[in-house]
């Protein structure tokens, strides 16, 4: 057993060096103007693998109410012929090693992260065993850096605001590298304010969805809304009968429990829904969300009562999880490298083998790894699925003692 074969890309402008294929003139074969193998400049990937010595990898959030963050990644390379250094002039990197190159980190050709590079950090010593740290962050971290002209949008759907928004001049996001579904929920006609932030604005509309936003793994920026039905065909299984595991997380607890909702839309009313039950027996648990997009009160209502429903109980529920990948074999790899964000997982457990097995549906809400010479660990973070929405003719989600007929 080993590791999957790992592939670390790195965007480096080299035109005029002798590394990546230019199209260099009176040369026979690389001055051929009509030749697709030969390109006149600009940035090309460049296989850097062989100088890597390890690599992690985080995306995600914790839990259901915070806003997914900008992936991050840091990799570590030798640097024992200076290629990384920025001052030194014959490395045949030399004028690249700056920030906002792109990366691509692959396992086994699945793509797991598409970045920028912020930093280089260098580390001598005085045995010569020198290293370079980069780091790098998802594209989220862009939208976070732009703000908005004011404006009014129309009354719309939330994926439409999504869109609206990206499409904007002062976003001026690729149409190709987006995936945005069409929302549940419509959006009212409010105003935007000027130098409203980009990125707080978005998450704002997918609060008010609700639904996920975040950058997947091949740079996409993603939109999921609340209308997401998960299926038996995709779904990923671990443990008994799955994917073996190295070790799990339980939490069973108040993080997620509110039984008192407060919910208030841009121009329009408050709305409060109250599990009394729930608050005469764990004491009143508060959740607060003001300034939703809603185009209605009647919103606002539905989704106070919606939380209060889903989150008026403890939860029991598989917090992490982790795969030791380098253990795994055959589609068992190819399974849990596929999984992004926003996966369907199902989870069988019998703790310390006493007693019956706990089974538990799970939306992946968390991706790490860390990556070394001979061990790939994989750690996912999960949220639950109970109230997920029923899916007709599906063998699991299409129980209707079990799920639901809407969000």
């Amino acid at each position: 057993m080993a590791i999957p074969t790992p592939k670390i890309e790195v965007g480096f402008d080299l035109t005029g060096s002798n590394i990546g294929p230019f199209l260099r003139l009176n040369d026979p074969v690389a001055g051929k103007l009509d030749s697709p193998d030969w390109t006149l400049g600009g940035t090309i990937f460049v296989d850097v693998t062989a100088r890597v010595r390890n690599f992690s990898i985080q995306r995600g959030r914790s839990n259901d109410f915070d806003n997914y963050t900008s992936g991050q990644v840091s990799v570590e390379f030798n640097n024992h012929d200076r290629a990384f250094d920025p001052l030194y002039t014959e490395s045949p990197y030399y004028g690249n090693i700056i920030p906002r190159r792109e990366i691509r980190i692959y396992s086994d050709d699945i793509i797991q992260f598409s970045g920028f590079i912020s930093d280089w950090n260098l580390s001598y010593l005085p045995n010569g065993d020198s290293v370079v740290s980069a780091t790098a962050n998802d594209t989220l971290g862009i939208l976070a850096g732009q703000t908005l002209t004011g404006s009014t949008p129309p009354e719309e759907y939330s994926g439409e605001r999504v869109n609206r928004i990206l499409d904007s001049p002062d976003v001026a996001w690729s149409a190709t590298s987006r995936d945005i579904e069409t929302g549940g929920s419509l959006l009212g006609a409010t105003s935007i304010p000027e130098d409203t932030n980009a990125l707080n604005y978005l998450q704002t509309v997918t609060k008010s969805e609700p639904g996920d936003l975040f950058i997947a793994k091949n740079g996409h920026l993603t939109f999921r809304d609340r209308t997401k039905a998960p299926s038996s065909a995709s779904l990923v299984e671990f443990g008994n009968g799955g994917i073996p595991f190295q070790s799990v997380g339980v939490v069973y607890g108040s993080e997620n429990l509110y039984n008192e909702v407060v919910i208030a839309r841009v121009g329009g009313g408050t709305a409060v829904a109250t599990d009394t039950d729930s608050a005469g027996q764990y004491g009143i648990r508060n959740l607060t969300q003001t300034d939703l997009l809603f185009a209605t009160d009647a919103q606002s209502v539905e989704l106070a009562l919606v939380y209060a429903n889903r989150y008026s109980e403890p939860e029991y529920r598989f917090e992490t999880l982790e795969i030791a990948i380098h253990d795994l074999v055959g589609t068992d790899v190819t399974n849990a490298l596929n999984l992004e964000l926003g996966s369907i997982c199902k989870v069988t457990f019998t703790p310390n083998n006493i007693g019956a097995a706990i089974e538990r549906f799970l939306e992946v809400i968390r991706i790490d790894h860390t990556v070394r010479l001979d061990t790939h660990y994989m750690t996912l973070g999960f949220q639950a699925l109970d109230y997920a929405s029923l899916v007709l003719d599906d063998t699991e989600f299409g129980k209707l003692d079990t799920y639901s007929l809407s969000w």
